[in-house]
């Protein structure tokens, strides 16, 4: 995709992928060059695979995977589980934890992304960055770098991981 070079048309395709503040997006990739349409849709994709606030449903497929299959990988996820339900743990607790680690793993990720500390010798000169590609998958424009400073504010649920708090 060929990205708009105006703001008007940026800033309105930000609206229709439900961006908060479309325009702030647009008019930092215009006028300060921050590829800022796929700093978005990266993050906006990446969310896609936090659990969603206040879903407990996949308590019961872990833990039954877990029975089902005690030493495939990631069975211990569904084992701590059914523990922590035995000893009496809330499934709404269990899941904001649960959300919380993903976040903090997806925050980690985005600022591993940057490659902020060089590789141990005698790999030091290695490093790696997210680039938007062309169809031949080869790189186009500057990095997309700074991705973990957004990481909060593309919360789903507007509150920026922060506790909502539940009776």
């Amino acid at each position: 995709m060929q990205i708009p070079q105006t703001e008007e048309t940026l800033t309105e395709i930000f609206r229709k992928l439900g961006a908060c503040e479309p325009e702030q997006w647009a008019r930092s990739q215009i006028e300060e060059g921050v590829p800022q349409l796929v700093r978005f849709l990266f993050l906006k994709e990446a969310w896609q695979e936090v659990l969603p606030d206040g879903d407990i449903s996949w308590i019961d497929r872990e833990i039954a995977q877990a029975r089902k299959s005690p030493e495939e990988p990631y069975a211990g996820l569904g084992a701590a589980l059914a523990r922590c339900r035995a000893a009496g743990a809330d499934d709404a607790d269990l899941s904001e934890i649960f959300r919380c680690a993903q976040a903090q793993m997806l925050f980690s990720l985005c600022y591993l992304l940057d490659c902020p500390h060089p590789p141990p010798e005698p790999a030091e000169d290695v490093c790696w960055a997210l680039f938007q590609v062309d169809e031949e998958g080869r790189p186009v424009g500057p990095p997309v770098g700074g991705l973990h400073e957004d990481v909060l504010s593309m919360d789903p649920t507007g509150q920026e991981m922060r506790p909502v708090h539940r009776e």
